[in-house]
């Protein structure tokens, strides 16, 4: 079995360089662009990691959008673990590695989603796509062969709430609301993608794009705890942000902070202003 810690969120470029040909890898590309949805299936196809299959976040990583749940509601649990078979994904033996150039953005919400389906042998590649060219690793153009596997999910549904959940929690004492939105689109200053501007009340703002620097590393498990200083008696910690993907990139923060008690408002801004 692959030398994986259970507990390991995030690996380096040079660890999945070592265990590329171990049979127990699944390597995951999840690059995309919000702007331009064909972008990360063209940027897979002109190189990627070898053996790495692609999921697009649009396709693979929501369910479809309806007037309430947001822009990317969560896949439907038995279709997606579908799509985790057809890459030869075990939900028991395989370390699946997903890895994008958004600073973890897309990344990170398959990490989350394979642990909320019960399979916590996954991780995100620190660093990204950039790291992996930037420390000359090889990249190809080759599909990998589909794999025979048998992902089971076992559904931690205490992990997600919904809007109900979150207006009957918002104002508890012991329950923290965080925004992982940009600090404009907090503010309501600018809102590109929503219909409406604002945050939830009573929400703090913990930008996502605060868990990596700019070149898209992890800042070190220091700076990840000291960013949650104060959070750790908390409750419950309910993390959201404009449809529930970059959301999962605080909720990494957390898990390498050791604060397990995160909650994914899947639906996010994006459902809570649809009302």
């Amino acid at each position: 079995m692959c030398d994986f810690p259970p507990s390991q969120a995030a690996v380096s470029v040079d660890w999945v360089y070592q265990h590329l040909e171990h049979p127990d890898l699944v390597l995951v590309d999840c690059r995309f662009a919000l702007m331009h949805p064909e972008l990360g299936q063209q940027q897979y196809t002109a190189g990627h990691l070898p053996g790495a299959y692609y999921l697009d976040l649009n396709r693979d990583l929501s369910g479809p959008v309806q007037l309430h749940g947001g822009r990317h509601p969560l896949p439907d649990s038995e279709t997606f673990a579908a799509t985790l078979s057809a890459l030869g994904i075990d939900s028991v033996t395989s370390v699946v590695v997903a890895y994008d150039d958004s600073r973890l953005g897309f990344a990170a919400r398959l990490w989350w989603l394979l642990r909320y389906l019960g399979c916590d042998r996954a991780a995100v590649m620190d660093g990204g796509f950039s790291a992996w060219q930037a420390a000359g690793y090889p990249v190809t153009t080759a599909l990998p062969e589909k794999k025979p596997g048998r992902f089971i999910p076992s559904i931690r549904s205490e992990w997600v709430v919904d809007r109900a959940r979150v207006k009957a929690r918002q104002n508890q004492p012991g329950v923290i609301l965080i925004d992982s939105r940009e600090p404009e689109r907090y503010r309501g200053e600018r809102e590109p993608i929503d219909p409406v501007a604002g945050h939830i009340p009573g929400a703090v703002n913990y930008p996502w794009q605060e868990v990596t620097d700019s070149s898209g590393h992890l800042r070190s498990l220091a700076e990840q705890k000291q960013r949650w200083a104060g959070m750790q008696t908390a409750e419950e910690l309910i993390v959201y942000c404009g449809s529930g993907v970059t959301a999962c990139v605080n909720l990494l923060s957390l898990e390498l902070a050791g604060i397990s008690n995160g909650k994914l408002y899947a639906g996010s801004w994006s459902d809570w202003c649809s009302y």
